[in-house]
């Protein structure tokens, strides 16, 4: 299926499910998200990297205007909904500020395995004790998917568009399973290392070797 949307280019990563909170002050995404609100329809955001936009982005729509101020900025609370490639950039509509694109939405398997997952957060939350970082998801651990967790592991911004371009979730899946594989030795190492350095100094009590 294709269909045209209005386009938010911006340099983050949005995954299906996930909330997002933008406040808008740009006049041509004033123009967009009034209309999008008011007629109740989903605008995309395709991601940017290295001030390129890429291919690939997500719909969203807008679920509440939490806040208008004078000047006719906003700050409102979006959600993703599906994953999209652009086909084609529409850069002016008759009337309007803002850009468009003619885009297609691939067909994408979110079957999941909930006793890898379960697994996968044991690896999610050793990584967070690594870190000091307390994060609450809000749901079982095997009810979690790989977006759910995707912006909590370390990923720069290339690795969460490489992310949101699979479409199986075992994929996404054994993605963050190597990324943690990678990552928890890396600060085990740190962790170690800030340990002696923190001890270099202190009265060590020690064993003597026998000859």
């Amino acid at each position: 299926m294709t269909n045209f949307t209005p386009i938010f280019p911006l340099g983050i990563v949005v995954y299906p499910g996930e909330a997002l909170n933008l406040h808008i002050f740009e006049p041509r995404y004033k123009q967009l998200i009034n209309e999008c609100f008011a007629q109740k329809k989903p605008f995309g955001i395709p991601v940017v990297l290295d001030k390129q936009m890429q291919e690939y982005g997500t719909l969203v729509e807008i679920e509440s205007i939490a806040k208008q101020y004078e000047g006719g900025e906003m700050d409102i609370h979006t959600r993703g909904i599906r994953v999209f490639r652009l086909l084609e950039l529409v850069r002016e509509i008759p009337d309007k500020l803002y850009s468009g694109a003619i885009v297609t939405y691939p067909e994408n398997d979110t079957t999941g395995d909930r006793t890898f997952m379960k697994r996968l957060m044991g690896k999610v939350r050793e990584l967070h004790r690594l870190l000091q970082v307390d994060k609450n998801f809000g749901k079982p651990d095997e009810d979690l998917d790989s977006y759910a967790i995707a912006h909590h592991i370390g990923l720069t911004l290339e690795q969460e568009f490489d992310l949101l371009t699979l479409f199986s979730e075992k994929q996404r899946k054994e993605f963050i399973k190597r990324h943690l594989h990678k990552a928890i030795p890396l600060l085990s190492g740190v962790e170690q290392l800030k340990q002696r350095i923190q001890l270099n100094g202190h009265f060590k009590n020690l064993s003597g070797f026998n000859l």
